[in-house]
């Protein structure tokens, strides 16, 4: 068995699994901050109801993800060895300030909030969740500056056949990291925008009791999603420009462009292009030069020596249409929900409203394909253009312990994949109700 394939689907389980929940997590912080902050000015009950509920959800959210987060790190040491030693002085202290700060602030903070709604000062109490929404984007942009190194290195000097980190300040301010770390964030109000429309819609389709709080939340989550998907849209247009600076390949293979071209098309699907567009969305204008594969390749070979240095191009392909088609069925929910909400005043149809329960998958399948798209397409580097993949993969290990220990993790994600979903199921069928205030205001309309 290949252990260089093997430790490549080991990573890529474990991230996809992570990546469920880190979107998720960082989007929910902020709704809850928000929520929050608007309870502490109204002082309205149902408002702490609503808080309650969806802070239930986002402590399932951030147990699962600092689980399956940790997980990753070790792999670097277990399958990645011969990476962590070259890159250790300059992938590590983004990791360590990382741990050390970010989720530590998020963590001791995030237990302040859980346990201090009835003992701290409640102007206190509201900054305790703000502090935990900023530990996740701080968490967020030391993990992102790790991974742009590894996209775009920048910071660093050769020394003893190692890489050392010259520039703290050139890690941090890597173009790559500057325009990936909004889109991140972007795609993190989408997630958490069509989570809660998902679950809203759920409740208000089932009329239940508690739905008049969850048309609320849904209303909300319409404008919070609107605010997302806009940005994505102009962060992953400010990143792509910048992929097509950086990584030519990779642009290339997102659109499978073998000839150089200067007028270059965009290709909707297989056989169907819109002609120069993708010179216009590059450049802002119709000509202009976008290398094909073929000239990437010659490049590369007189550069780096012989070998395959284009990425597997039909998951590149795939993977970035996707993401986009995901990103366009979101646009026209939400417009759909706000124009109907809000414009026509009038309520959701029940098929509608299963619709947008369907549609809490969409942002996930975006968030997933999209990191496809950026790890898979600086292949066949893990930094690009300095350390090959098949060179930083452990050499004591063998096939069958790597195999064994992505049938282990399969295993275990699974069993706490539906322990996860069962929590969260159950949570949701406990709505946020006051059961006690209910069964007052039922015995009061009983008497009358």
């Amino acid at each position: 068995m290949d252990v260089l394939f093997l430790s490549r689907l080991q990573f890529a389980i474990t991230t996809v699994y992570h990546f469920l929940f880190v979107p998720l997590t960082i989007g929910l912080a902020l709704f809850i901050a928000i929520w929050e902050t608007t309870t502490y000015r109204s002082g309205n009950s149902d408002d702490e109801r609503i808080v309650r509920f969806w802070g239930r959800l986002f402590l399932l959210s951030f147990a699962v993800g600092a689980v399956t987060g940790i997980v990753q790190e070790f792999q670097f040491g277990m399958n990645w060895s011969e990476y962590s030693s070259f890159v250790g002085d300059v992938f590590g202290a983004p990791l360590a300030i990382e741990a050390l700060l970010a989720f530590f602030l998020e963590s001791t903070f995030l237990g302040l909030w859980m346990f201090g709604r009835h003992v701290l000062p409640k102007g206190i109490h509201v900054a305790c969740i703000w502090l935990v929404f900023a530990g996740s984007c701080i968490s967020a942009i030391w993990i992102l500056i790790a991974n742009s190194f590894m996209q775009h290195p920048v910071g660093y000097v050769f020394n003893n056949g190692r890489a050392e980190m010259t520039h703290l300040w050139e890690l941090i301010l890597n173009p790559y990291f500057l325009h990936q770390f909004p889109h991140v964030i972007s795609a993190s109000l989408c997630t958490v925008s069509f989570f809660v429309l998902g679950i809203s819609a759920w409740k208000i389709r089932q009329q239940s009791e508690d739905a008049y709080l969850f048309e609320k939340t849904f209303k909300f989550a319409l404008f919070m999603g609107l605010v997302g998907i806009v940005t994505i849209f102009l962060s992953g247009h400010l990143q792509a420009q910048m992929v097509g600076k950086y990584q030519p390949m990779k642009l290339a293979a997102m659109e499978n462009l073998e000839k150089t071209q200067n007028s270059a098309p965009l290709s909707l699907v297989p056989g169907i292009e819109i002609p120069a567009m993708l010179s216009i969305l590059l450049y802002h204008k119709p000509i202009g030069e976008v290398k094909g594969l073929e000239e990437l390749q010659s490049t590369m070979e007189r550069r780096f020596g012989p070998g395959d240095y284009k990425p597997p191009v039909w998951i590149t392909y795939i993977s970035f249409r996707v993401m986009v088609f995901c990103s366009f069925i979101m646009i026209l929910i939400l417009f759909y929900g706000i124009g109907w909400y809000f414009i026509l005043g009038k309520a959701l149809h029940k098929k509608v409203l299963t619709l947008i329960t369907f549609g809490i998958s969409l942002p996930h399948l975006a968030n997933i394909t999209g990191w496809i798209l950026a790890e898979v397409g600086r292949q066949p580097w893990i930094i690009y253009g300095v350390m090959p993949t098949d060179k930083a993969v452990s050499i004591s290990i063998s096939g069958g312990e790597v195999m064994f220990s992505i049938l282990a993790f399969t295993a275990i994600y699974g069993i706490l994949g539906s322990i996860i979903v069962y929590f969260m199921r159950q949570e949701v069928l406990r709505g946020c109700v006051n059961k006690k205030i209910t069964r007052k205001i039922l015995n009061a309309n009983a008497h009358t």
